[in-house]
């Protein structure tokens, strides 16, 4: 949700059920913590190397796991025709395959959920004209857009099954960045209606302008960190702060064009992943001692502390995770602590959008 979106009409919300507006945001902070959910599990597939257990792609028929021996022998023979089968699980046992398969279930199956869990709600206060003109294209937009999220999911699956081991990295930030963005706009619009749809306080304009920042700078990092999972880039240069004895490799963007390198060379694509971090660790330090300089008020101040504790702890995870060649409990808390920290500067941008906040 953006400042747009907020009516200018006073007599707009006179007629608007205020109690309605409450109810569904309360339905959506729940889908949104569906979102969260998603993304950990996609993370837990992407780390445990379980996203091409499932080979074909049936969104309406495919909530039922393999129900007998013959059944699992089908699924079973359907992964072996692929690259990652014979040139790495080659004599995996079909209990094997059942430990792989299960998550990729899993996240499949909590994608669907997510789009129940949205569609009925959203066509009951549809049938209950709880859904005004204003708010009927955001949810419909919301809707269309986790639709396509779940053929997204397939396109990137199926980068996976012809020529390479894995799937494309450009496909796995694609996937990751349209959660993202899904998970941010629901909850944007969550606040929007808990605030009564009120246009956020001009007079903290200012002050919102380093978290907006900041909420860009840390989507780019995690975007940046997807290429890292997909070119399994964590697992060589496990030490920090030298990476291969040095601050700066001598041999990074190699490539040619040499922008290529930022997407496709494993040393450049952990290297940017660590100046992205660490450049987003010093903006929010930097918004932090912002906010705690006299004359501020305490809204901005509590809203830096936040993001500047979610942020370090953030860091330590990933420089853990690092130095333990991602240990899979580590990597997944790490993946957890990206989106905690994007929507601890949602609830700030929120904190700060109040009129109150103004004043405290």
């Amino acid at each position: 949700m953006t400042d747009a979106v907020a009516p200018t009409s006073a007599e707009t919300f006179s007629h608007r059920d205020l109690n309605a507006d409450r109810k569904i945001a309360t339905w959506l902070f729940v889908v949104a913590g569906m979102v969260f959910g998603a993304v950990v599990i996609g993370g837990l597939t992407r780390l445990t190397e379980s996203g091409l257990s499932i080979t074909d792609w049936r969104p309406l028929t495919g909530w039922l796991p393999p129900m007998s021996d013959a059944e699992w022998m089908s699924v079973f023979e359907r992964y072996k025709r692929i690259p990652e089968y014979f040139m790495l699980n080659a004599g995996m046992t079909v209990d094997e395959f059942k430990e792989i398969f299960w998550l990729e279930y899993i996240h499949r199956v909590w994608g669907r959920l997510i789009g129940v869990v949205f569609a009925l709600p959203f066509l009951w206060f549809l049938v209950t004209r709880r859904v005004d003109r204003q708010l009927f294209p955001i949810l419909l937009g919301l809707f269309l857009l986790g639709g396509m999220q779940g053929g997204v999911g397939w396109f990137m699956v199926s980068s996976g099954l012809a020529e390479r081991t894995d799937v494309s990295q450009y496909r796995l930030a694609l996937h990751l960045g349209i959660a993202l963005m899904i998970y941010v706009l629901i909850i944007r619009t969550a606040f929007w209606l808990r605030r009564g749809r009120q246009a956020p306080d001009p007079a903290s304009r200012g002050l919102r302008r380093p978290f907006w920042c900041l909420l860009v700078l840390i989507g780019v990092t995690i975007i940046s960190g997807a290429f890292v999972a997909g070119l399994n880039a964590g697992m060589t240069y496990n030490t920090f702060p030298l990476m291969d004895g040095d601050l700066v490799p001598g041999y990074l963007y190699e490539m040619s064009p040499a922008w290529l390198s930022a997407f496709e060379d494993i040393a450049t694509v952990q290297f940017n992943h660590r100046l992205l971090a660490m450049m987003t660790l010093a903006v929010v330090l930097w918004v932090f001692v912002w906010s705690i300089a006299s004359g501020r008020p305490r809204a901005v101040k509590q809203a830096g502390g936040a993001i500047a504790i979610v942020a370090v702890c953030q860091v330590t995870l990933g420089i853990a995770t690092l130095l333990s060649v991602v240990r899979i409990d580590l990597a997944s808390l790490h993946q957890c602590g990206a989106v905690v920290l994007l929507t601890t500067v949602l609830w700030a941008l929120e904190k700060l959008s109040r009129p109150a906040s103004s004043s405290t």
